[in-house]
């Protein structure tokens, strides 16, 4: 491979003021790229600059509108490789499709597997990525995967809510490891509700694992779409007794229904997310949105000046 000159760093069109604020961080101007539609509805992308041999970071996280957005990404990857870019790193601040990760049932696909695929297919040499659906589809790609968490960004605001009355709640059983490692970052308590899923949109919890009585509850999540999972556990807690509830997710993709659940939900005081993804309507106060750029802004730094990327999982002294 030939040798990066410098860094480039380029924005689709799923969220680029999360694009602008890491540009920012890196005291560089964000990349020019013009995006446009044929009258077809085709995707048309063209780099206004010279890429040959920058390290080129394009940034798109495939939300909201996954297949536009992925087809976009490809799009992009695929003139960078023409354009004789040294490296291409796709960053992927939110990984869509990535509930697909097994075959459980009959003759369904594994989409996750198949969009790592493309993305190597299309030119992509790295992959950045923050707290995937699944950790196992780091195991998918033939390239070099950076996953990132939103732990090091979200825990000192918890900390601020919950003091050292907390515990932190896994709302699944699934998601016990993930509120584990927010337990040792917050030095707080640890519970299990267990869930079961009627169907796409409706959520069940019906048993709590852990004591929550008079404490401060954060309930931990990858993701949330209907706030299904996250206001049923909520529930819960408040009916065995814990002070306060609130919920911490990486990606807040709440549709219209997951909004009006999240507002008609009492229990939850606030949910705290990052901007992974956009969030454009915070309710009021009820959504907490923490800026990732400067954690990703320095993963790119370290990706180009060869140092590590292990020490971002961790709070900074």
């Amino acid at each position: 491979m030939e040798e990066a000159k410098h860094i480039c760093v380029y924005s689709g069109s799923a969220h680029p003021e999360l694009s602008q604020q890491i540009a920012n961080y890196l005291g560089i101007n964000l990349g020019k790229v013009h995006i446009t539609h044929f009258p077809d509805g085709e995707i048309f992308a063209q780099f206004e600059e010279n890429v040959r041999r920058a390290d080129a970071f394009l940034i798109q996280p495939t939300c909201n509108r996954p297949n536009d957005y992925l087809m976009e990404l490809l799009i992009m990857i695929d003139a960078a490789r023409r354009a004789s870019a040294a490296r291409i790193t796709a960053m992927l601040p939110y990984f869509g499709y990535a509930r697909q990760d097994r075959k459980d049932k009959p003759r369904v696909p594994i989409t996750a597997k198949l969009v790592a695929n493309m993305l190597t297919a299309a030119g992509a040499d790295r992959v950045l990525t923050v707290d995937l659906h699944a950790q196992q589809i780091q195991g998918f790609f033939d390239i070099p995967v950076d996953h990132l968490y939103a732990r090091p960004v979200l825990v000192p605001y918890l900390k601020t809510l919950i003091g050292d009355n907390g515990v932190v709640v896994a709302p699944d059983s699934g998601s016990t490891k993930m509120a584990m490692y927010y337990g040792d970052m917050l030095q707080a308590g640890f519970a299990v509700v267990t869930k079961r899923r009627i169907n796409a949109t409706t959520v069940a919890s019906n048993l709590l694992v852990g004591e929550v009585r008079d404490r401060v509850c954060v309930i931990t999540d990858d993701l949330t779409s209907t706030a299904g999972t996250l206001c049923a556990a909520a529930r819960i807690l408040k009916e065995n007794g814990a002070a306060k509830v609130y919920a911490a997710v990486s990606h807040c993709l709440l549709n219209d229904k997951g909004k009006e659940k999240l507002l008609a939900t009492p229990e939850i005081e606030q949910l705290v997310t990052t901007d992974a993804v956009p969030v454009t309507d915070t309710l009021d106060g009820k959504i907490k949105v923490i800026s990732i750029a400067p954690l990703l802004g320095e993963a790119i730094s370290r990706i180009h000046y060869g140092k590590s990327i292990s020490s971002l999982f961790y709070l900074k002294d």
